[in-house]
């Protein structure tokens, strides 16, 4: 039980990792034609605001659809995706950083029950 309470953390844990969305970049050209950039919108100038992920990536402005899905409803969704595949689903029981060992059918379903859960929490309704 104590593994299954730190698997619901991990598996949290990457939720809230997940979570880090894109973020606001000013660009603009000063007198000289220099171009800037900076977190912070210029005064008094004209800009440009593009959107960065955490990868450094430019987001395309075009899907805002895309942003609006909270990345824990996402990740919620791929782990019911995940869970209610057949596919053997393995955790790392011996704490080396490895999976090691498939989960049980019981194990399964707790985390199962679990990403309905948070799906339930963090996703909109369908409709």
């Amino acid at each position: 039980m104590r593994f299954l309470s730190r698997s619901c953390l991990l598996l949290l844990a990457a939720g809230v990792c997940a979570s880090a969305m894109a973020n606001n970049v000013y660009q603009w050209k000063d007198a000289s034609g220099v171009t800037h950039s900076s977190d912070k919108p210029p005064p008094g100038q004209k800009y440009d605001t593009r959107r960065i992920d955490s990868r450094g990536q430019y987001v395309d402005a075009a899907t805002p659809a895309a942003a609006a899905v909270d990345p824990q409803c996402a990740t919620a969704r791929q782990n019911l995706q995940l869970l209610g595949s057949g596919a053997p689903v393995m955790r790392d029981t011996d704490g080396d950083g490895t999976p090691d060992t498939a989960l049980t059918d019981e194990d399964r379903a707790a985390q199962k029950s679990l990403a309905e859960a948070a799906a339930k929490a963090y996703c909109p309704p369908a409709g």
